[in-house]
């Protein structure tokens, strides 16, 4: 019998990175007032332990709206170091645009983080509460979309939700599907 990939679920940010695997979420938090490239290895070393034997790693994507204007350089520089710590260790990962994390959560490619963080809880029965909880949902969603992608399914999927399958960017992962 085959074993059930390793799959981690990352929604990367400067200030608080939500981190999931198959029933669990946890979120790396730099402490206040670390900037900078400190800031930047910081994650990166925690990102690090988290991905360490993963078979596939699945990030969100950028988001092009928000009002993130004054700190897109070092989240796009950040995003851009969690791929290539992926790519150190030869591990395959994934990007999803955010449209597609919230569509394969709610149904809706507009839905709320709210929205998401009940159908973590609702789908999958994880609680994701206190600061962070919008976070660790979303890496739950992009663990879970990651494992149904390589056919291990964490729950049954609405038609309408597996379209958020379709508008992602998946790398090729032979012998790691069903």
């Amino acid at each position: 019998m085959q074993a059930v990939p390793k799959v981690i679920g990352l929604d990367v940010s400067l200030t608080c990175t939500g981190v999931a695997g198959e029933g669990w979420t946890d979120t790396i938090r730099p402490r206040t007032g670390l900037r900078g490239h400190p800031r930047l290895a910081w994650i990166i070393e925690r990102v690090n332990e988290h991905i360490a034997g993963a078979d596939l790693v699945v990030i969100e994507g950028p988001s092009f709206g928000g009002g993130v204007a004054h700190r897109h350089e070092d989240l796009a520089g950040l995003r851009v170091m969690v791929r290539h710590a992926c790519w150190r260790r030869s591990i395959p990962y994934a990007v999803v645009p955010p449209s597609c994390r919230a569509l394969y959560a709610t149904g809706k490619g507009s839905g709320s983080k709210g929205a998401v963080r009940d159908a973590v809880r609702t789908r999958y029965g994880i609680d994701c509460d206190g600061p962070g909880r919008y976070d660790q949902a979303d890496a739950y969603i992009l663990c879970a979309m990651g494992l149904h992608h390589l056919g291990w399914p964490l729950a049954v999927v609405p038609d309408t939700h597996r379209r958020g399958l379709d508008g992602s960017q998946w790398p090729t992962t032979e012998g790691l599907a069903a």
